[in-house]
């Protein structure tokens, strides 16, 4: 994706954080603002769901410079939630994907893979959630063999009540096949 393709007001809150960070710094994002922005999905989101950070700025860090309440989000009403609490696949880390690259400096913005961002997702199940799936499975790259895999190998051993999270990962595979075969 284009680095003059991050919308607004995303583009400037961004390009400001990376003006204070004082050194390099990755974030690993997903959730709304990776559906919206990375995948160009209509989805209007106010923050960017960030959980892990590495390199001069830790999540207490990023929390001050642009977390909900910091003046640069009330500067652009938009802001980074700092995620404390998600079950999201094992090896996420290796799947990452580097988006907007050119655009910053300081700050490196890391988004969660496609079946990833659908996994951290799973335990949730908000009606938000099922949309975001039911968005992403329209488009190309989302298979639900992966997912399934990708689930049961890194996923299911991490979550609480694995009976009622295996039927919703089923009942979403039922969803994602449905809406693959609208679009043949």
């Amino acid at each position: 994706m284009p680095a003059d393709s991050l919308s607004e007001p995303w583009r400037s809150f961004l390009l400001d954080l990376d003006d204070e960070l004082k050194g390099p710094t990755e974030v690993h994002c997903f959730g709304g603002f990776v559906v919206a922005e990375h995948h160009g999905l209509v989805r209007p989101t106010a923050d960017i769901d960030i959980i892990a950070a590495t390199g001069a700025a830790d999540l207490k860090t990023l929390a001050a410079l642009a977390g909900k309440g910091s003046a640069l989000a009330k500067q652009h009403q938009v802001y980074l939630d700092i995620v404390t609490v998600a079950t999201v696949p094992e090896n996420y880390e290796q799947r990452l994907i580097d988006i907007f690259p050119e655009m910053f400096d300081n700050l490196t913005l890391k988004a969660f893979e496609r079946h990833d961002l659908v996994l951290a997702k799973l335990t949730r199940n908000g009606d938000r959630d099922r949309e975001d799936v039911r968005r992403l499975a329209a488009g190309p790259g989302l298979d639900a063999s992966i997912l399934k895999k990708r689930y049961e190998k890194e996923l299911r051993f991490q979550v609480s009540n694995p009976g009622r999270d295996d039927l919703t990962l089923a009942l979403w595979i039922e969803m994602i096949n449905e809406v693959k075969a609208r679009r043949k």
